[in-house]
């Protein structure tokens, strides 16, 4: 080997190289260089994983709620413990600013543990009494071993919001993070094994999801997915997994609205569509891609706005100024100008950005968007209709209530929406009938870990967070005893 760093897979408890013995290059978005080898792991590799998660499970699944907890709770401490060094590690692996993992990322995978770690404390199953003839009520088992598949853009935020609740339930994991943002996951199994978490009960296993991916979808002893990433790939595991009738939850794409009526708490809109819009360059599927904005409204927001967004300050990701880092990788960069390059066919017009950018110095050769806002084009482009998922939207006024809610619905997506307006009969009326599985009014990714989190059409299948996440993670039986 050389003196690039190597991030190995976690199975049983130890960090081994893959089956193969080979190494996939792991890149720097921000200077376009290889900074880290990754173990190329297999089938072979997830089924050594999968064996080690099977003989861990009856002692954990047996475990006091209680101890299972404060393994938990160590977790969330030991992440907290290494907040600075994961938050550079999730930088420079994405691309995203370090302020942001500092402030956002790192944080949130902490309060993930901390949640569930705490929840699995009162998670309570029903009873129901027939009276003077019988007590129905419901065990809830953990089922036995998981798959977890987290994708690239918030690295350990999304991968300790399906870990977590699934260990809490008592299950043993076998997860693949991004091929493309290893470094957290491989970090976090360190902080794990000194939590004390025993061997076996978490396994990590690095690799391209057309081989570790696939193994885990396909193999039989995994009895539920958790998935989240793009909606073609959800599609094909959804149709690997159903005819085995293993239990789904994905977590798919968005092209979600943001609609900004003329009575609208101005400042706070205006402040929070900049960031709903650009935070992590754009690669957040909750980020409001298009925006509708009453027409009364619309030329001062289109200016300010144009005004706001051209002074973010686009650069190095490891400077704690920078507000806009690199996106993640050059396949990701081609599409997305590809995108941009698209919107200019379809009769957009670029009102600021829609270019490359070239920081100076050791990110010169990095893969940097400006952020990019269009205007001028048709509802029913594809521009408006598919997810770019990177630093552009698009801005269309709108006249009536009923126009802006059918421009919000006019996508196969359902993930998210966003409604500014003090009118508070209005905002019932638009959160009743905006197809999305979260509605924010007036915010924009104010999160509560009790709620349900997901999407409907091709956003995804079921909920994560909450009660939700501990109920899909087991099994219900009723029991009936009649006296």
């Amino acid at each position: 080997m050389n003196a690039l760093l190597n991030i190995l897979n976690f199975i049983d408890g130890e960090f081994v190289p893959s089956v193969s013995e080979t190494w996939l290059d792991n890149f720097e978005p921000a200077t376009g260089a290889v900074y880290s080898l990754m173990a190329d792991s297999d089938a072979r590799d997830v089924d050594v994983a999968l064996r080690a998660a099977e003989k861990a499970f009856p002692a954990w699944s047996q475990m006091p709620a209680a101890e299972r907890s404060r393994i938990l709770l160590r977790i969330a401490e030991g992440i907290d413990n290494r907040m600075d060094e994961l938050a550079h590690a999730e930088s420079k692996d994405s691309g995203k600013p370090v302020e942001l993992a500092r402030t956002v990322d790192i944080p949130r995978a902490r309060d993930n543990f901390h949640f569930f770690g705490t929840a699995v404390m009162h998670f309570a199953s029903e009873s129901h009494a027939v009276p003077g003839q019988a007590i129905n009520y419901t065990l809830r088992q953990p089922l036995g071993t998981v798959a977890c598949i987290s994708p690239w853009n918030l690295p350990l935020y999304l991968f300790t919001w399906k870990i977590a609740p699934a260990l809490a339930a008592g299950n043993c994991v076998v997860a693949k993070p991004s091929e493309i943002t290893p470094a957290t996951a491989w970090l976090l199994a360190d902080i794990a094994r000194n939590a004390g978490l025993p061997p076996g009960v978490l396994n990590i296993v690095h690799g391209l999801g057309t081989k570790v991916g696939a193994a885990l979808v396909d193999h039989p002893s995994v009895k539920a997915i958790s998935f989240t990433g793009g909606t073609k790939t959800g599609e094909a595991i959804a149709r690997s997994a159903a005819p085995r009738f293993k239990k789904l939850s994905l977590e798919l794409g968005g092209k979600n609205p943001n609609l900004i009526f003329a009575d609208c708490n101005y400042e706070q809109a205006l402040q929070t569509s900049v960031r709903s819009s650009f935070s992590n360059q754009g690669q957040i599927c909750l980020c409001g891609s298009r925006i509708y904005v009453e027409r009364p409204l619309y030329e001062r927001f289109s200016r300010d706005f144009i005004e706001r967004v051209s002074a973010l300050i686009q650069g190095d990701p490891l400077q704690t100024q920078t507000q806009q880092g690199a996106v993640v990788s050059q396949a990701h960069f081609d599409k997305v100008m590809a995108g941009i390059a698209l919107a200019r066919e379809e009769g957009g017009v670029v009102l600021t950005g829609g270019k490359a950018f070239k920081p100076k110095g050791r990110c010169a050769k990095g893969w940097f968007i400006e952020p990019t806002v269009i205007e001028g084009l048709a509802p029913g482009c594809r521009t408006n209709r598919e997810e770019i998922f990177g630093p552009v939207v698009t801005l269309q006024p709108f006249d009536t209530e009923e126009e802006a809610l059918a421009l919000a619905n006019d996508v196969d997506y359902g993930l998210a929406a966003t409604v500014w307006t003090q009118n508070l009969d209005r905002a019932h009326r638009m959160a009743e009938r905006i197809h999305a599985g979260v509605i924010w009014i007036n915010c924009w990714l104010l999160r509560d870990l009790r709620t349900p989190f997901g999407g409907m059409r091709d956003s995804g299948v079921g909920r994560e967070g909450g009660w939700e996440a501990m109920r899909f993670f087991t099994e219900p039986k009723n029991v009936c005893i009649k006296y």
